[in-house]
């Protein structure tokens, strides 16, 4: 059967430098850094003492209280952002079959403080004294079945968990489903809210966490002094929809998805592989979709951690993809400014990419000052970039060797 083609008609957010999209592009375009002391829970005698947060936050702004009382906070952060990008796509139910509406949100982690309050329940006071919902509010599929509920949406709700590119595959496959008839519109993207005692203990164990106490030195992508991420937390919700659907209800088009790979390195439990080679491909196959040649593309969202193998082998993966144009692409990292957040990361730059084509604005990776030797690229670390942006790009890539990458194109109204 022929593909139908994609559009996206709706976005949302919730971030480190802002609680709907409309403040986080503002930040963004501001270079605006939401990295700061962690404030969830005293992290004096970890090793880590920075965090990406969310800051005012209040769950019942955004839901009925009870609901919201059911939900630990990656769901809520889901719910939150799937609202604000359903209220901006300007569909109403009442006029939709709901079969034809689905969902597909993931988490990376779920909720790892439902593990520490009920773990610390059994130690303290017996398994009998665990709450009854635990698990319903702990495990990572209730972000998509909490927003499905939310929002009425009766198609296809999934959740796909690949660690970091949760959020870059949930739309790819919401694409997919789309593409081949299983649903006229899906909500899609990513949700995270693991700064946590767990979470920064976790990933500190690992070092992948950098130690830095300076938030506008801590995420620096791509630099020679580059030590590991933050960690962030957060969510990235859009609405997809097929072209001539989106069309015949008149709503707002804000650019075209029309390129997805994904792929697996088959190489290591944390490291990408080091020729780049699968998340090259992964690049390949988005834009052989696409019928995109390299020189088109425009501009890239880097996965861009800011820890020493995935910005050098990120690099080497551009270069395996787009060859001699690799000079020419413009490269930046979000994570400069919000910190990484994982599962939720490839949504927030879904929407950054969205708005780039929109502005032709390619904001900056703040902090970044003196790239790495094998770093050669184009990363924006000077300022931002105003130019037309016809095709864009955004990389995910997660432990386990997942690699996944989406494209953009600019929509010409026919």
């Amino acid at each position: 059967m022929e593909k139908r083609r994609v559009v996206v008609t709706g976005l949302g957010a919730i971030t480190p430098i802002g609680n709907n999209v409309e403040s986080f592009w503002s930040g963004i375009k501001e270079g605006r850094v939401g990295i700061g002391p962690i404030t969830k829970f005293d992290a004096a005698e970890y090793k880590v003492h920075i965090a990406a947060e969310v800051k005012d936050f209040v769950a019942k702004d955004y839901m009925d209280f009870k609901a919201a009382k059911r939900m630990e906070l990656f769901s809520q952060y889901a719910v939150a952002a799937a609202k604000e990008a359903f209220v901006d796509a300007g569909i109403d139910m009442a006029q939709e079959d709901s079969f034809r509406a689905g969902v597909i949100v993931g988490s990376g982690v779920g909720s790892l403080q439902q593990i520490e309050t009920n773990y610390m329940k059994i130690v303290e006071k017996g398994p009998n004294r665990v709450s009854p919902l635990m698990v319903p509010m702990m495990i990572s599929n209730m972000a998509a079945g909490n927003v499905s509920i939310q929002l009425g949406l009766r198609g296809k709700c999934t959740n796909v968990v690949t660690a970091c590119a949760s959020g870059t595959n949930c739309i790819g496959d919401a694409f997919r489903a789309i593409e081949y008839d299983d649903a006229d519109i899906m909500v899609a993207g990513g949700t995270e809210g693991s700064i946590c005692p767990t979470g920064v203990a976790g990933f500190a164990g690992l070092t992948a966490l950098t130690t830095s106490e300076d938030p506008m030195r801590a995420s620096i992508p791509f630099d020679k002094d580059r030590s590991g991420f933050v960690l962030g937390e957060g969510a990235g919700i859009v609405v997809l929809e097929e072209l001539e659907h989106a069309k015949k209800r008149g709503a707002q088009i804000y650019a075209e998805l029309v390129g997805y790979g994904a792929t697996g390195d088959a190489y290591h439990i944390t490291s990408p592989a080091e020729d780049g080679a699968g998340a090259g491909m992964a690049m390949k196959l988005a834009m052989k979709e696409a019928g995109a040649d390299p020189s088109d593309v425009t501009y890239i969202n880097a996965h861009g951690t800011s820890t020493h193998h995935n910005d050098l082998f990120e690099t080497r993966a551009i270069k395996y993809a787009f060859g001699d144009a690799a000079k020419d692409v413009v490269i930046n990292s979000t994570k400069s400014m919000i910190g990484h957040l994982l599962g939720a990361a490839g949504g927030v730059e879904f929407v950054v990419c969205v708005k780039s084509i929109m502005d032709g604005f390619i904001h900056q990776t703040v902090g970044t000052k003196t790239t790495d030797e094998e770093c050669d690229l184009n990363y924006a670390i000077d300022a931002p970039i105003e130019k037309n942006v016809e095709y864009a790009m955004s990389n995910s890539l997660g432990f386990g060797g997942h690699n996944a990458s989406l494209l953009l194109k600019k929509y010409a109204a026919e």
